[in-house]
């Protein structure tokens, strides 16, 4: 027994020692460049795409991903084709996944090559869908900019306007949008209901969130944050035909319409935009006219704030949207615009942007005619009861 351990101890003492590998791979922590995350149409599928290279081009990222998987030091690792698993598993891995397939493209330089890979498409090649199909709310800040709260106020009337708000500031106003039907990606039409021809326009930045949260306080609130995009809320400012309940005023007309909700082109993950409060730049575009400009300082409630108070009411969960809001120049205001129309007509094209985000852009498209069968309980048209 002896002699056989020690003849063991003799063999393991001859054979050669193994060198240490000379690279070890592990999770990335960080991307060799920034990146923006979206839902395209590739081929006929849909599916979530990074967008790189000053938006000018669309990876496929399951695509991508697989291709990454041949390479023998990476692990296989599962990412989600939809927007909302995408945001849930963010930080439970994908973010190091994602950042590990830009680093080996950056590396590979695939994304300069003449003749890219198949999973690197130009953006003007894919079809642009709104980034989340579909949030599971929308929650939007009214009236949360001192200049849209004194529309068509004289700088005299806005500056005593702000200065008696920002002294009695209270909490914010949030009203739920409807999401499916009502949300529509870059491109799309908005449509005007028929009849309703006070229809007008308002960008506003989007919250996306990434964590489920209740009471999420202010100094909290951005552990919560997935990222940013750009939003419009267009608004119906017809109200209800008189009659009935006696109040004119209806958030289900002014907000429910369908296409009422533009969102897009793409989210910005938080980590490549920073402090909103510092860098918001948000502004409207109509037919070649500005419309809307604003920055962060002209907000009412800050983002973060908005969001307490939010969470404070409801469970914010992964893929829900908060917008922050708009400023002064909306149809209300009575902007002259190249049509003399204040709020918007058939075939103007809006342009909503956030600088480091990107822009939307919508023809509008007036709807025509309803069926002859209803009964008369549909929303009428703004003409028959306007001046009543």
């Amino acid at each position: 027994m002896m002699r056989m351990s020690l003849l063991r101890i003799g063999l393991m003492a001859a054979l050669p020692v193994c060198a240490a590998p000379t690279h070890v791979f592990s999770q990335a922590m960080e991307s060799a460049e920034p990146f923006k995350v979206g839902t395209f149409v590739i081929d006929g599928v849909e599916t979530v795409g990074l967008v790189m290279r000053g938006d000018s081009l669309i990876v496929d990222l399951s695509a991508a991903n697989q291709a990454l998987e041949l390479e023998p030091e990476y692990a296989e690792m599962d990412l989600p084709d939809d927007m909302l698993a995408f945001i849930e598993q963010y930080e439970y891995g994908a973010k190091n996944r994602v950042y590990e397939i830009v680093n080996w493209m950056v590396e590979e330089d695939q994304l300069s090559a003449d003749s890219p890979p198949d999973y690197i498409h130009p953006v003007d090649s894919v079809d642009i869908m709104a980034p989340i199909q579909y949030p599971s709310k929308i929650m939007n800040a009214a009236v949360n900019f001192y200049s849209h709260a004194c529309e068509g106020c004289t700088e005299e009337e806005l500056a005593a306007q702000t200065r008696e708000r920002q002294e009695n500031r209270g909490v914010p106003y949030l009203f739920l949008k409807p999401t499916r039907g009502v949300v529509i990606g870059d491109g799309d039409e908005i449509i005007m209901p028929y009849g309703r021809d006070e229809i007008e326009y308002e960008v506003e930045m989007a919250i996306v969130f990434g964590r489920t949260g209740k009471y999420v306080s202010a100094a909290r609130a951005y552990d919560h944050v997935f990222g940013y995009m750009v939003a419009m809320d267009i608004s119906d400012r017809g109200g209800r035909p008189p009659g009935g309940w006696d109040q004119r005023s209806d958030w289900f007309v002014g907000k429910g319409h369908d296409t009422f909700a533009p969102h897009g082109p793409w989210i910005v993950p938080k980590e490549f935009f920073g402090d909103p409060m510092e860098r918001l730049h948000q502004t409207t575009v109509v037919d070649g006219v500005t419309v809307q400009e604003a920055r962060a300082g002209d907000m009412i409630h800050n983002i973060p704030e908005l969001i307490e108070y939010a969470s404070s009411i409801m469970t914010v969960f992964p893929g829900d949207v908060l917008q922050s809001g708009t400023s002064g120049g909306t149809g209300a205001g009575r902007v002259q615009r190249a049509t003399g129309s204040g709020y918007l007509v058939d075939g103007e094209t809006i342009q909503a942007s956030i600088e480091g985000i990107g822009t939307l852009t919508h023809p509008v498209v007036e709807e025509t005619s309803v069926p002859d069968d209803l009964s008369g309980a549909q929303l009428t048209p703004t003409r028959e009861y306007r001046d009543q």
